[in-house]
């Protein structure tokens, strides 16, 4: 007798409340399929492509070139040797770098002017 209305008290779902089937998965699954489209499109696809642009710039150093250091020092390298450069900071002081601590490319004063 109690156990009966229990039973009907957790009877069926009705009026329209939670979806069975394909079209309900879908539709709760929606909302993060978007997220990651989102998050694909804004974050990890930029990102991607710009660590690809670095690693084709460290792949293409070479003797001449002025660069950044990770710490911050300007220089021009003047001998390359595998992935160990030798970088001139000023007129005959020389240190030497991992091409992976190289972080850009350094823009000479005289082209920086130019441009603007």
């Amino acid at each position: 007798m109690f156990f009966d209305k229990i039973a009907h008290a957790m009877g069926s779902m009705g009026g329209g409340q939670g979806q069975a089937g394909p079209a309900g998965a879908l539709g709760s699954f929606l909302p993060l399929i978007l997220m990651f489209a989102i998050f694909y499109f804004l974050l990890i696809r930029p990102q991607q492509k710009k660590a690809k642009q670095h690693k084709e710039m460290l792949a293409g150093l070479q003797k001449g070139d002025r660069i950044l250091t990770g710490g911050g020092l300007y220089g021009r390298i003047v001998a390359v040797n595998g992935d160990e450069l030798t970088v001139e900071l000023a007129e005959g002081f020389q240190v030497k770098v991992d091409r992976g601590y190289v972080a850009g490319m350094a823009v000479p004063a005289k082209e920086e002017k130019k441009g603007k």
